[in-house]
């Protein structure tokens, strides 16, 4: 519970604790001293630490003043102290701010097939922004608490803490989440994100950053799916668009950096519907029937054909890449149900 303010969840319980126990000892003090029921108890004690000047239930006799007298004294104080710290608690939000922390863990433990993101820096925050203009659900994890409140500021899922605990990664709902991506700066972090999550959950798909060049080979053995290289990758898309900046730009417009307009999107074939058996793409009338159109295929095996035939036959396990406006490859999807 790092992203809870502690000290105000300790002062809250324990002005509520000072107060049931007055109230306890008045109502005891009440019953066995004056022989009061335990509503007549309980009235005489509110009136006396409230200090509210009504009439007693009964006369009171010399030990029960008495009595009375030491409740007063005793209870000024600790009754001012225990009600000055409930409304300090409401009044500065901290009863706004567990209700979100509570709201927040509900949503995310209702939450499938969504990605984790690991570490709110620059590369992160990039994860994020394509995440959510491709309308993809995330949590994100962040250790420091200014980021932590930029993050939520954004409107982002968000749970403070250490991505290399089990503890948290199991708050972001990892076990039904979908794909993992760790882009913290340290590799040695990375790489124990990497197993952790490998452990927790075998399928996920697991990318990770990676700053130095003997990194990627250890990544990938601990688990990682992909791992990216940014400071290599910037310097090679830099030189591209030297060398044919119409295409790299055209590229990033249709993976997601351009805007939801058009896309490129991967359609999976695990389990084939009997209509789609022994069929090939030119019986699939893809163009006509949707408007989108097939620029790849990866075989069952993992090799990838650029362009395919019109006599490539669909077959389990493969992986179509259509190239469409959103409405386009909704349709298409329509098709291959």
């Amino acid at each position: 519970m790092t992203i809870i303010n502690l000290k105000y969840f300790t002062k809250f319980y324990l002005a509520l604790g000072l107060i049931a126990a007055i109230i306890s000892i008045g109502i005891i003090g009440f019953i066995f001293i004056e022989d009061y029921t335990f509503l007549e108890a309980f009235y005489m004690t509110i009136i006396t630490i409230a200090t509210v000047g009504f009439q007693e239930v009964h006369p009171l006799t010399e030990e029960g003043r008495l009595f009375t007298a030491l409740l007063i004294i005793t209870s000024f104080g600790t009754f001012a102290y225990a009600i000055t710290a409930i409304t300090k608690y409401v009044v500065e939000g901290e009863f706004n701010y567990y209700y979100k922390f509570y709201k927040v863990n509900n949503t995310i433990s209702k939450l499938s097939n969504h990605v984790v993101i690991c570490g709110y820096g620059r590369n992160g925050k990039q994860a994020a922004t394509v995440l959510q203009s491709n309308n993809q659900q995330f949590v994100i994890i962040e250790k420091n608490e200014t980021l932590v409140e930029q993050v939520r500021e954004n409107g982002f899922l968000c749970v403070q803490g250490d991505c290399t605990q089990d503890e948290i990664l199991n708050r972001t709902g990892i076990t039904n989440a979908r794909a993992l991506i760790t882009t913290l700066p340290i590799d040695a972090d990375n790489l124990f994100v990497v197993l952790t999550a490998r452990s927790i959950n075998p399928k996920l798909t697991i990318i990770s950053r990676a700053s130095d060049d003997n990194s990627d080979k250890k990544l990938k053995i601990a688990g990682a799916d992909n791992v990216i290289m940014p400071d290599r990758i910037g310097g090679a898309h830099m030189a591209s668009l030297v060398i044919k900046p119409d295409v790299i730009e055209f590229l990033d417009h249709i993976t997601g950096q351009g805007g939801p307009n058009i896309n490129l999107e991967e359609i999976v074939f695990n389990e084939l519907p009997e209509q789609l058996l022994n069929q090939t793409i030119k019986d699939l009338e893809v163009r006509n029937k949707s408007g989108a159109n097939i620029i790849g295929f990866k075989t069952a095996h993992g090799e990838f054909v650029i362009n395919p035939s019109a006599d490539t036959k669909i077959i389990p396990g493969a992986k179509l890449f259509v190239l469409g406006t959103p409405e386009q490859v909704a349709r298409l999807r329509e098709i291959f149900k």
